[in-house]
């Protein structure tokens, strides 16, 4: 199915059969093909400049802030001190930018595969990429898997910002990839992955929550509210090394001062708690 047809932007893909999302555009910015995948950005009537990869939207600038917000946020604020974090992905820098607003971290080292993403999210996506600008980051391009390999022991949280699990992105959705993580991070560390849909993945979501129970003594999952990601939702994986965290309750609970001070526009503490509040139908599979 072309994507591009009378002014509409379609995304249809294996993983939701059965139904799609279509924007309708104004003008495409950007169109080329990477190492990687394929790359597209272009200016929708409603929701700003779209990032497209290998035919699905990665993020618009209408509403992307929920999904960043929540993915930094939820670890960021269950970790007493998260002064080391790594993000895997994330190429167009919303989550990083999220993650070097808290004042406890420290450093940040980002690992994204493909630098055509970065350099055309700093063009057409300035907002989210003014993270790749700050001197708390160390940008590694490369990949992921192979800086852990050689980083053990070395970060208080870890952040995959993944692509669904097709193409680049399938190996992160494994139960190695978990074991490698687990191995990167300190004693006490967390890590928050991207988690899919329940509307859509309910078995992934379920056997990753599995596996992770295997390696992690704390594990739980939340969502939030996303529009134009597959069925308006998306959630995240919790893992902690520390048998006594609580992600349902967050550590640092940020006051109406600093939500406002850190430019927030979906987290907040009541929201945190409310995100690992399943539908029935979800907890009762998960």
């Amino acid at each position: 199915m072309d994507s591009m047809k009378d002014g509409w932007f379609t995304e249809t893909c294996t993983l939701w059969p059965g139904q799609a999302l279509s924007l309708q555009v104004e003008e495409v910015l950007y169109h080329q093909k990477s190492k990687f995948q394929d790359v597209m950005v272009f200016k929708s009537k409603t929701y700003g400049n779209v990032l497209v990869l290998d035919g699905v939207i990665q993020c618009t600038e209408r509403d992307e802030f929920s999904y960043q917000e929540m993915i930094a946020n939820l670890p960021l604020c269950c970790h007493p001190n998260p002064k080391k974090v790594l993000i895997i992905g994330g190429g167009d820098g919303g989550v990083l930018r999220e993650v070097v607003k808290h004042p406890l971290v420290e450093s940040v080292v980002q690992c994204e595969i493909d630098e055509d993403v970065i350099n055309v999210s700093k063009k057409y996506l300035p907002g989210m990429a003014k993270g790749f600008f700050s001197p708390k980051l160390t940008l590694n391009v490369g990949d992921g898997f192979e800086f852990m390999k050689q980083n053990q022991d070395a970060f208080d949280v870890i952040i995959t910002d993944s692509s669904d699990p097709v193409g680049p992105a399938e190996s992160l959705f494994k139960e190695s990839y978990y074991q490698l993580m687990k191995t990167a991070l300190r004693e006490g560390g967390i890590l928050c992955c991207q988690g899919e849909c329940q509307w859509l993945h309910l078995e992934l979501i379920k056997e990753m929550r599995t596996f992770c129970k295997s390696l992690f003594p704390v594990v739980d999952y939340a969502y939030c509210m996303i529009p134009t990601y597959p069925s308006g939702q998306i959630g995240f994986m919790l893992c902690s090394k520390n048998s006594d965290t609580n992600f349902r309750e967050p550590v640092r609970k940020l006051s109406r001062e600093e939500v406002d001070s850190m430019n927030l526009k979906y987290y907040n503490p009541e929201i945190h708690r409310a995100a690992f509040v399943l539908p029935e139908f979800a907890r009762k599979v998960i």
